[in-house]
């Protein structure tokens, strides 16, 4: 049982060779997450001691980006419903309390994301360490008395830790029971036999969380709202030109030869990064450019994760729907699939291994279409110009390193395309899964900033 728990981190882990050996998960780097010194802005800095909480339990930069997408969700709804219990701006999610009394928000907030980061870290699965656990566990922690020992004791301190505390323990129980440990890896999932059909990714006997479209949503009515329309035939033209768009450049340029360009390939690594570290990082940039104060943050931020995290909820249940192949897959089978126009290739090999999930739809095009259009309805506007940075880089380039190789966007949408075109770089989707990752992504940011968290009259 201990050789299939660590196919965990390898199987999700797509960018091992870049980060940390396959065989066991080791305490990430947290320097790239650091907000200490730039902001006072407490539901800022939680969001980034969340980040680095997540690396040092291994859960990122690759780990298990839904487990991680899921706890940044909670800790924003209980920061967000500990704000709003001290001065109501906007509409609740799980705690409706309230305060008549000084409070001070910046415990508040601390207590809120301590109390439910330490209890989730700590029920990672199996697969984690507990040397990754222990890190994750104790990086919160120190954070968490790093916080209270710079605000003054007395009454205001201490109702603001009650409404915090008080805060987490009512996400906790609403999501005690959503599904969320669902079976991770299912060795016994049946693989599909015709063209099209899904079959377990080269190195990974397994198929990855094919329950997760099952959890209970935060913001959709169900998994299946938003549902992707079913995938093309294997035999169709547009197919076909798919197909070879991803044989051309997903390659590794080492076993397969690949068509990309330098920054091509720059693009498709970049954006191996967790989504939800990644996308949380652009909202900070953003936020701190911008200006916003602790309760606009609160909302933001709540809003950004509980989509992202209903994304892959989503993403899922269409992919365990339609089960249709990967490209890794489909080239080296291409002589079975009846469609005379692609070309086999038995030794293709992707720029990164391929995760074990199906191809249809783009889990990360998804988290970006999320990200890109709750942010563009929650600043108004598309036209914000940013940088960022990436932990899946080569050595030397990443967000840890003192050059880090950022790149520059003038939109929410530019980035969120050029996330989903990386996932064609890296030889892990075909195009159409993309698309409609994106479009998936779309309406469920929609449908968040549309029904949640909504604004109340001063």
């Amino acid at each position: 049982m201990r050789n299939r728990a660590i196919f965990v981190i390898v199987a999700v882990a797509v960018v091992a060779a870049l980060s940390a050996p396959t065989t066991a998960a080791t305490p990430h780097s947290t320097a790239g997450e650091s907000l200490r010194g730039s902001t006072e802005d407490a539901v800022l800095i939680w969001n980034a001691n969340a980040g680095q909480a997540a690396l040092a339990a291994c859960l990122a930069p690759t780990g298990n980006p839904l487990l991680e997408s899921r706890i940044y969700a909670m800790m924003h709804v209980a920061i967000h419903d500990a704000l709003n219990a001290i001065e109501r701006r906007s509409r609740p999610y799980a705690f409706h309390g309230r305060t008549h009394w000084p409070a001070s928000p910046d415990a508040a907030v601390a207590t809120a994301a301590r109390d439910v980061l330490v209890p989730l870290l700590s029920q990672l699965p199996d697969a984690f360490t507990q040397e990754c656990i222990d890190a994750g566990v104790a990086s919160v922690e120190s954070d968490y008395a790093a916080a209270l020992d710079a605000i003054p004791d007395g009454a205001a301190k201490e109702r603001g830790m009650r409404k915090g505390a008080r805060s987490a323990a009512a996400i906790l129980a609403l999501r005690a029971s959503d599904g969320s440990d669902t079976l991770l890896l299912d060795f016994d999932y049946p693989e599909g036999s015709d063209p099209g059909e899904y079959r377990f990714t080269p190195g990974t006997p397994f198929a990855f969380a094919p329950g997760w479209g099952d959890v209970t949503p935060f913001v959709l009515r169900d998994s299946s709202q938003f549902r992707a329309r079913p995938p093309y035939s294997v035999t169709s033209a547009s197919y076909t030109k798919d197909y070879r768009e991803v044989k051309r450049l997903g390659g590794d340029d080492i076993t397969t030869p690949s068509k990309r360009t330098a920054d091509q390939t720059e693009i498709a690594l970049f954006w191996v990064e967790s989504s939800p570290l990644q996308w949380n990082r652009i909202a900070r940039t953003v936020s701190l450019d911008v200006g916003l104060d602790s309760w606009e943050n609160a909302r933001l931020f709540g809003l950004l994760n509980m989509a992202m995290a209903d994304g892959y909820i989503g993403s899922f249940e269409t992919k365990y729907l339609y089960n249709f192949w990967r490209p890794v897959t489909a080239i080296q089978n291409a002589d079975t699939d009846g469609n005379p126009n692609t070309g086999v290739d038995p030794t293709w090999t992707p720029l990164v291994p391929t995760p074990p999930i199906p191809d249809y739809d783009s889990a990360h095009s998804v988290e970006g279409g999320v990200a890109a259009q709750v942010m563009r309805r929650f600043f108004g506007t598309d036209d914000i110009s940013f940088e960022t940075c990436s932990l899946t880089m080569p050595v030397g380039s990443t967000c840890d390193d003192v050059y880090s190789g950022t790149r520059s966007y003038t939109s929410f949408s530019q980035a969120a395309k050029e996330n989903a075109l990386s996932r064609i770089l890296v030889g892990f989707h075909f195009r159409s899964a993309t698309q409609e990752g994106l479009k998936h992504g779309r309406r469920i940011g929609n449908r968040a900033v549309n029904l949640f968290l909504r604004p109340v009259p001063s």
